[in-house]
C-alpha cells in the first residue's frame, strides 16, 4: 500500500453502517428511527471509541462489567449523554456494578439473575432497559433461556418481580443461517407482547432488520477486527 493511499477509519465505517440501516430499513418498509445501532466496542480503548462518539453515536455495547468500569468513566466524563448496554452473560455477583454503571441489560437468562438485578434497581433507585436472552440454537456452551422457558420466564419477571422486559435478545449459532433465528425470536417476541428485538451483528444486522430488529449490535463493522 501507498503511504498517501487512504486508509478508512471507524468514522467511515460507522458512516456506511448507519447509511446500511436506513437503506435496510427502507426496504423492509420500516423508519430507521425504530433501530437503535450499539455501537459493540468490547476490547477497543478510549482512544480508538472517542473518534466515534465525536461523529455522534451515543449508544455502546460491552461484554464486562469490569472492562467497562475501566474505559468509560473518563469517556462518561467528556460525553456525559452516552448510554452504555451490557450484552455479554452477566454473574449474580456482579449485578450491583452493572445496575449502577449500565443504562440497558441484553443477557438475562435465569432467575438468580432477574433476582438481583430486581433487588439492585430498588436499592439503588435506577431504571434499566432490560431485555432476556433466548439460546434459539439451544447450544449447551451458549448463555440464554432455552426457548421452551422463555415464556413462564418472562412471566416470572413481569409478575413476580415486577421487571419491565423491553424485549428479547439472540445470539445464533455461527454456522446456521441467521434469518431462521431472528425470525423464531421476533415470532416469540409477539406471543409475548414485547416490542423490543436486540438482534443482528456485524455480518447480519441487516436481516436481522429486515425481520424487525429494534437494537442491532455492530462492532467489526465499525471499529475493524479485533
Amino acid at each position: 500500500m501507498q503511504e498517501n493511499e487512504y486508509q478508512e477509519t471507524a468514522v467511515d465505517r460507522l458512516k456506511r453502517v448507519n447509511e446500511e440501516i436506513v437503506a435496510a430499513a427502507k426496504a423492509a418498509g420500516r423508519d430507521a428511527d425504530e433501530i437503535e445501532l450499539i455501537a459493540v466496542s468490547k476490547t477497543f480503548d478510549a482512544d480508538a471509541i472517542r473518534p466515534v462518539i465525536v461523529a455522534g453515536q451515543r449508544v455502546f455495547g460491552e461484554n464486562r462489567v469490569q472492562e467497562a468500569e475501566r474505559k468509560w468513566p473518563a469517556l462518561r466524563a467528556e460525553f456525559p449523554d452516552v448510554k452504555l448496554h451490557l450484552i455479554g452473560p452477566l454473574q449474580s455477583n456482579k449485578a450491583k456494578e452493572a445496575v449502577g454503571f449500565f443504562d440497558a441489560i441484553h443477557s438475562i437468562d435465569r432467575e438468580k439473575i432477574a433476582r438481583a438485578i430486581a433487588d439492585e434497581m430498588a436499592k439503588q433507585g435506577r431504571k434499566l432497559d432490560l431485555f432476556v436472552q433466548v439460546n434459539t440454537g439451544e447450544e449447551p456452551q451458549k448463555a440464554g433461556i432455552m426457548p421452551r422457558e422463555a415464556p413462564a420466564f418472562v412471566t416470572f419477571c413481569r409478575e413476580d418481580l415486577k421487571l419491565d422486559i423491553k424485549g428479547l435478545m439472540c445470539i445464533p449459532p455461527v454456522d446456521e443461517e441467521p434469518a431462521v433465528h431472528f425470525a423464531f425470536l421476533a415470532k416469540l417476541a409477539r406471543e409475548l407482547g414485547l416490542q423490543g428485538l436486540s438482534m443482528g451483528m456485524s455480518s447480519d444486522y441487516e436481516a436481522a432488520i429486515a425481520l424487525g430488529a429494534t437494537h442491532v449490535r455492530v462492532g467489526s463493522a465499525i471499529f475493524g477486527g479485533r
